[in-house]
């Protein structure tokens, strides 16, 4: 009789353990375009743009929770913006960011960070390009 308690007591705890866990939210994609997609998610992806496009990031997530997601967004070793997104999330989401310059970009490699609650959560390098 000990025993069958035992083995209960397992099947109840794992059955818990299982059937009742949610993954907290996490990032599981950081996508660089010229456009967004209803859903927020890039359209039409590249690393390379031109001094006067529009660069639109596009962090996706997973989980269920909420948070703040920021984006720092780099430029020879300065910081050119860091936004940041309060966001609340049941399943899969795209939180979008943009970088935007009336001026135009100076061609060259640029950066962004992205965050997850102040913690790294990944970075995207990109190109800008005269043409």
């Amino acid at each position: 009789m000990p025993a069958r308690n035992v083995l209960l007591s397992v099947l109840i705890v794992a059955c818990l353990a299982g059937c009742g866990s949610r993954q907290p939210l996490r990032v599981t994609g950081i996508q660089l375009g010229r456009s967004l997609s209803a859903d927020h998610s890039i359209a039409d992806p590249t690393n390379n743009f031109g001094p006067r496009d529009n660069i639109y990031l596009s962090v996706i997530t997973t989980g269920i929770g909420s948070g703040t997601i920021s984006v720092r967004w780099m430029y020879a070793g300065h910081v050119v913006d860091e936004p940041k997104k309060e966001v609340s999330y049941t399943d899969v989401a795209a939180t979008d960011f943009r970088l935007q310059s009336a001026a135009g970009f100076p061609p060259g490699e640029y950066r962004a960070d992205v965050f997850l609650d102040g913690q790294p959560a990944g970075t995207k390098t990109f190109r800008v390009e005269a043409r």
